[in-house]
C-alpha cells in the first residue's frame, strides 16, 4: 500500500537510490563505500573487467534494456495510446509492476548478485553513457535533472528531510516535462524516456513511503511536528488537483495515485498496530494464570491507549490538518474503531467463566460505549453511527454464556445463604430487633443479591435484564421450599425465629414485587406458602403449651371460686408480645386466631362439663363465665385484636345457661344463630342440655333454632358482607353425654 519497491535499476547515484537509503528513517549521509554497508565490493570507476566479465555484463544489460523496450513499447510515438477506460490506474500499476519484475530478472541473472548492473554499465555500454550524445540527452537519469541548481538538494533529499511539499512540486514539474515530451515526440530514445519516467514514478513512491512513515509516527511518544502534518494534507490535496481523474490516453505518470486513500490506509494500519500493541509483552489473556495480567487489566490498557490516542487526535493532529482543510477526526476515530473491533473479535472466543462475561460485556456496552469514554465532551460524533464493536451473533453468544454460567452463580449465592443462616440456628443467635420487628440478614441478602445482578445486567442490555430476573425468580421460587424445610427439620423454630422469618417473606413479596412488577408474580405463592407455614407453627407452639390449661378454666368446683383464666391470658400476652415484633397484617391476622382459639376452647369445656350445675350453682356458673367472656374481650381489644366478632359467643351461652325466664331463652339462641351461622344441631342439643328444660319446650326450640338455621344459610351463602365465612362452632366437637342423649330423647318428635 505505501511501499515502497526495492529500485535494483539505478545505479548508487541515483536519486532513487538516495531515497532508498537509510537516511529516510535515520537522516544522515548515506555510505557510498561498500566496506560501509557491507556489501559486495564494486569496481571502482575506471578499473578495468576482465574479457569474460564485461562480455557476460553485457549481454545482461543488453537482455535487461530489451525487455525494458518491449514492456514500454506503449510509451514510443509509435506505440499504442489507447488502452481500457474501465480501470486506467490499473495500466499504472500493471505497467510498472512489469517494468520491475523484467529489470529485477535482468539484474537477478547477473553474476555479480548485490551489485547495481545500471551502475556498472556506464563503463562498458554505450547504451547508457557511451554513445552519441543524443542517447544522453535522452536518458538524463542522474541527479542533474533531480537537483536543481537554486536549491542544491535532490527530491531524495527533499523527501528524507520531510520537504514534501518541494519535493512534490520537482516530481510534478520532472512530471510535466516528460509529459510535454511524450507528447511532442522530442525523445529519441523511448528506453531512456521509459527511465526517466520510473524514476519519477519511483519518487513519488517514496514520498508515499514518506507520507505512510509520518502516518505511523504521528502517534508515538515523539510525535510528528504539526507542520509537517499540515504540509502532507497539502500535498494530498495539491496531488488530487494535479491529477484529478485518470487520462484518456492511459499515460501512468499522469495517473491518480490516490494519496488520500492510502493515507487512510495508513491511518487504519497505524490504528491497528497501536491497539494489537495493548497488553503486548504482558502476557494478558482471558484465562491468565497467577501472576499474568487479567482480562480486566488487558481491556484496562486497550481503553488507555485509545482514549490517549484519540484525545492526541482531537489536541493536536486534528488541527494541523484542519489547517489544510482536511478532515482527520473522524478517520482516526472509525480506524480505531475497527481495530478494536478485530481485537475484541478475537478476544470473545476465548473468554470464559462469569466474571470474565461480564467484564467483556460491561466494557463495550459501558466503558467504550460511555459518551464519557475520551473524558471530552466536545468531541464530535460522526456523521454516521460506528458499527457495533462485536458482530450480533458473537455478542449474542457472549449473553448465552453470561446467562449459563450466571444461572450457577446465583444457584450457589442461594446455597451460602442458607449455610449463613444453617449456622445461626446453630450458634443460637436471637434475632435483631430493628424498628420494631424482628430482623434477620435474609431478606437483606437476597434483596442484594436480585439487584445487583439485575443492575449488573440492565446496563449490558434490557434482555439481558429480564433473563436475570428470570433466572433470580427461578432460583428463589426453589430455595424458598427448602429454606422452610431446614428450618422446621432443625427444630430452631422458636417465636422470634418464626417472627423473623415471616417479616423476611413478606419484605421479600412486597418490595421485590412493587420494584419489579410484572416480572416476580411467580414469587407471590411460595412466599405466601412459607409465611403461612411459619405462622401454624407458630400458633402451634402457643396451643401446646395452652391446651392442658383448659380443663381447669371453666366448669369444674374450682373454677367457681378461683380465677383459672388468668395463667392461660399471661401466656396469650407474653405470646402477642412477639406479634408485635411481627409484620401487622400477619400480626392481626396471627392475633385474631389466638382470639378464636381461646374463645373456641373455652366453650369447648363449656358444652363437655365434666360436671352439671343446678339451681344456685348453674346461675354462678352463668355469672362466671360472663365474667370470663369480659375478660377474653378486654384483654384481646388491648392487645389490639380485631376479631369483635367472636365477643358476643360467650355471653350468649352463659344467659342462656342462667337464664330464669325460660321464655326468652329462644332469644339467646336466635342471636347466637345469626351471629354464628356454623352452629348446628349438635351444639344447640349441647346447650340445652346446660338447662334440662322440659320435652315440649326443647322441642320447640330445636325446631326453631334448625328453622332459623336453614333460613340463615340459604341467605348467607353468597351474600357479600356476610358472616358466612366465620368458623367458630363447626370446629367444636361435641361428645354424645348421658345428658345431651337425654334431651336429644325429649327434643325427638316420636
Amino acid at each position: 500500500m505505501w511501499s515502497l519497491s526495492p529500485a535494483l535499476i539505478v545505479g548508487c547515484g541515483s536519486p532513487v537510490a538516495e531515497m532508498l537509503s537509510p537516511r529516510k528513517v535515520t537522516p544522515g549521509p548515506e555510505p557510498r563505500n561498500p566496506q560501509e554497508t557491507g556489501g559486495p565490493a564494486t569496481p571502482a570507476r575506471g578499473t578495468r573487467w576482465s574479457s569474460g566479465e564485461v562480455e557476460t555484463k553485457a549481454h545482461h544489460v543488453g537482455t535487461m534494456l530489451g525487455t525494458l523496450r518491449r514492456a514500454l513499447s506503449w510509451a514510443s510515438p509509435q506505440g499504442p495510446t489507447q488502452v481500457s477506460k474501465e480501470d486506467p490506474g490499473q495500466c499504472h500499476r500493471s505497467s510498472r509492476r512489469f517494468l520491475f519484475q523484467s529489470l529485477r530478472q535482468a539484474v537477478d541473472q547477473s553474476p555479480a548478485m548485490g551489485q547495481s548492473q545500471v551502475t556498472a554499465v556506464p563503463e562498458e555500454s554505450s547504451v547508457v553513457r557511451g554513445g552519441g550524445a543524443s542517447q544522453q540527452a535522452s536518458l538524463k537519469v542522474g541527479p542533474e535533472e533531480l537537483e536543481p541548481e537554486a536549491e542544491g538538494k535532490s527530491v531524495a533529499d527533499l523527501i528524507t528531510e520531510r520537504q514534501l511539499m518541494a519535493a512534490f512540486e520537482q516530481l510534478r514539474d520532472l512530471e510535466t516535462r516528460l509529459v510535454a515530451e511524450k507528447t511532442s515526440n522530442t525523445f529519441e530514445d523511448p528506453t531512456g524516456f521509459a527511465l526517466r519516467a520510473m524514476d519519477v514514478c519511483l519518487h513519488y513512491d517514496g514520498l508515499a513511503a514518506e507520507m505512510g512513515a509520518i502516518v505511523s509516527e504521528t502517534l508515538g511518544p515523539e510525535g510528528v511536528p504539526a507542520a509537517t502534518l499540515t504540509e502532507l494534507a497539502r500535498v494530498i490535496h495539491a496531488e488530487e488537483e494535479a491529477h484529478p481523474e485518470p487520462p484518456a490516453d492511459g499515460d501512468f505518470l499522469r495517473t491518480p495515485r490516490h494519496w488520500r486513500r492510502h493515507w487512510e490506509n495508513a491511518v487504519r494500519q497505524s490504528a491497528q498496530e497501536r491497539v494489537w500493541r495493548a497488553g503486548e509483552g504482558t502476557g494478558a489473556t482471558p484465562g491468565a494464570a497467577e501472576g499474568v495480567p487479567s482480562l480486566a487489566q488487558l481491556l484496562t490498557e486497550l481503553g488507555g491507549v485509545v482514549r490517549g490516542d484519540l484525545q492526541k487526535v482531537h489536541r493536536e493532529v486534528q488541527p494541523a490538518y484542519a489547517a489544510a482543510g482536511f478532515p482527520a477526526w473522524e478517520t482516526y476515530l472509525r480506524a480505531f474503531h475497527d481495530a478494536v473491533a478485530q481485537r475484541l473479535q478475537k478476544l470473545a472466543p476465548d473468554t470464559s467463566g462469569c466474571e470474565q462475561l461480564y467484564l467483556l460485556l460491561d466494557w463495550v456496552a459501558n466503558i467504550y460505549g460511555s459518551p464519557d469514554f475520551l473524558d471530552a465532551p466536545d468531541m464530535a460524533l460522526p456523521k454516521e453511527p460506528l458499527p457495533p464493536l462485536l458482530a450480533p451473533d458473537v455478542w449474542a453468544q457472549l449473553e448465552s454464556d453470561y446467562t449459563r454460567f450466571l444461572e450457577s452463580k446465583i444457584a450457589g449465592c442461594f446455597d451460602r445463604i442458607l449455610q449463613l443462616e444453617q449456622s445461626r440456628w446453630e450458634a443460637a443467635e436471637a434475632p435483631e430487633v430493628l424498628q420494631g420487628r424482628y430482623h434477620v440478614p435474609l431478606s437483606t441478602d437476597i434483596h442484594m443479591l436480585v439487584a445487583q445482578h439485575v443492575k449488573a445486567a440492565s446496563a449490558i442490555s434490557a434482555g439481558l435484564e429480564a433473563t436475570t430476573l428470570r433466572i433470580c425468580a427461578r432460583a428463589l421460587r426453589l430455595f424458598v421450599p427448602r429454606f422452610e424445610k431446614a428450618l422446621l427439620e432443625l427444630g430452631a423454630a422458636s417465636e422470634p425465629h418464626l417472627g423473623a422469618y415471616i417479616n423476611a417473606c413478606e419484605e421479600l413479596r412486597t418490595s421485590l414485587l412493587a420494584r419489579f412488577p410484572g416480572t416476580l408474580q411467580e414469587l407471590e405463592k411460595p412466599l405466601v406458602a412459607a409465611v403461612h407455614s411459619f405462622q401454624k407453627h407458630l400458633l402451634q407452639g402457643l396451643l401446646r403449651e395452652v391446651q392442658p390449661l383448659f380443663r381447669f378454666v371453666c366448669m369444674t368446683q374450682d373454677w367457681l371460686t378461683q380465677d383459672t383464666l388468668c395463667p392461660l391470658m399471661v401466656k396469650v400476652k407474653a405470646f402477642a408480645h412477639h406479634l408485635t415484633l411481627v409484620a401487622p397484617p400477619v400480626a392481626q391476622e396471627t392475633l385474631q386466631e389466638v382470639h378464636r382459639f381461646v374463645v373456641r376452647e373455652y366453650l369447648a369445656q363449656v358444652l363437655r362439663p365434666r360436671k352439671r350445675f343446678r339451681g344456685e350453682e348453674r346461675v354462678r356458673g352463668s355469672q362466671k363465665m360472663s365474667e370470663d367472656a369480659q375478660a377474653i374481650s378486654e384483654t384481646f381489644q388491648d392487645l389490639g385484636s380485631e376479631a369483635t366478632w367472636l365477643n358476643q359467643a360467650i355471653p350468649c351461652v352463659a344467659e342462656i345457661m342462667g337464664e330464669s325466664y325460660k321464655d326468652d331463652i329462644q332469644r339467646h339462641l336466635e342471636v347466637l344463630i345469626r351471629s354464628y351461622p356454623d352452629l348446628r344441631r349438635r351444639h344447640v342439643l349441647a346447650i340445652l342440655a346446660l338447662r334440662r328444660l322440659g320435652c315440649r319446650r326443647n322441642q320447640h326450640l330445636l325446631q326453631h333454632s334448625q328453622d332459623l338455621m336453614g333460613a340463615g344459610a340459604g341467605a348467607g351463602a353468597g351474600g357479600p358482607g356476610s358472616t358466612h365465612h366465620r368458623v367458630l362452632f363447626e370446629e367444636i366437637l361435641v361428645p354424645v353425654s348421658v345428658d345431651v342423649l337425654i334431651t336429644c330423647i325429649y327434643c325427638s318428635p316420636n
